[in-house]
């Protein structure tokens, strides 16, 4: 996971764009354009655009460059930067994750697919995501789509476009009213990027690692595996915590670099990390002989 390459839309309110630029080059350095690009001390672009999905002159979205995983810490100083200068997450807004690697072919793509549906209510309630934009920006994965991927099981690219699209010969757009899914593969066909659009807004830099790192350990399983699953996983509220822990650990997000996610990713679910059924009671102990 650690090979792949990300990037990540941030929409924010409570700054304007030029805000927005001022706090990024204070986190990075560099310089500031007047389209509110800032070009930061490694050479990356950063911009600072319009959504609209958000009102009135005090909000925006920050674009990442393309970055790597060693990039997270500098992502995390914009995070708090972004933060410390006024701007707010805010229920209207949310975060997108891209990733990309010359390796991320059909087969992964279509086992991508197959493992986030197996867990994708239990995924649902890790990220606190709201029912409003479960319905309209971030549905979950198309059940029409997976039944073609399952009977394609597709080799090229071809493929797994007639599989999303339900044609060979569908005309790709940016704005194809497909990508309003958790795991948007109309960005594949655009721009060579799966998006993940789960998350709900944040300026809380660990939980922006925490889902970074999620959805790079997604992509490196899928990659890794030589068959997935897509059948339905029941969601069990009383052991929510600890199936998604084993859930993360099989992903790899093992050890103290993943201490941190895994915290905030079983922060909102229920019952014990540890047990699935609960701690056992303590047996008592055995009386002493007379």
């Amino acid at each position: 996971m650690m090979n792949l390459n990300f990037g990540i839309e941030l929409e924010t309110v409570g700054l304007d764009h030029a805000g927005l630029a001022r706090a990024i080059q204070g986190a990075l350095g560099g310089t500031v354009d007047d389209r509110h690009r800032v070009i930061d001390g490694k050479g990356r672009t950063w911009c600072v655009v319009h959504d609209g999905s958000l009102e009135g002159a005090f909000s925006g979205e920050v674009v990442s460059p393309v970055l790597a995983y060693e990039d997270i810490d500098d992502l995390q100083q914009v995070v708090r930067a972004l933060r410390h200068a006024g701007a707010r997450a805010h229920a209207s807004a949310g975060i997108h994750i891209h990733v990309s690697h010359p390796d991320l072919d059909a087969g992964a793509i279509g086992r991508l697919l197959k493992m986030v549906h197996k867990q994708e209510e239990l995924i649902h309630h890790a990220l606190g995501i709201r029912e409003q934009r479960l319905q309209r920006y971030c549905k979950p994965v198309d059940a029409e789509v997976l039944r073609r991927i399952e009977a394609a099981r597709p080799k090229s690219a071809e493929d797994l476009k007639a599989a999303w699209y339900g044609s060979r010969n569908a005309r790709v757009c940016r704005y194809d009213c497909s990508r309003y899914r958790g795991v948007n593969l109309n960005s594949w066909f655009y721009r060579k990027t799966i998006e993940f659009r789960y998350f709900e807004s944040t300026l809380h830099a660990g939980e922006v690692k925490a889902y970074v790192q999620f959805v790079l350990a997604l992509v490196q399983a899928a990659m890794k595996a030589k068959a997935a699953s897509s059948k339905r996983r029941e969601f069990q509220p009383a052991s929510a915590r600890y199936d998604f822990r084993v859930f993360l650990l099989r992903l790899g997000l093992i050890g103290p670099e993943f201490k941190t996610a895994r915290m905030h990713l079983m922060k909102r679910l229920e019952g014990s990390a540890a047990w699935k059924h609960g701690r056992p009671e303590a047996k008592p102990a055995p009386e002493a002989a007379p």
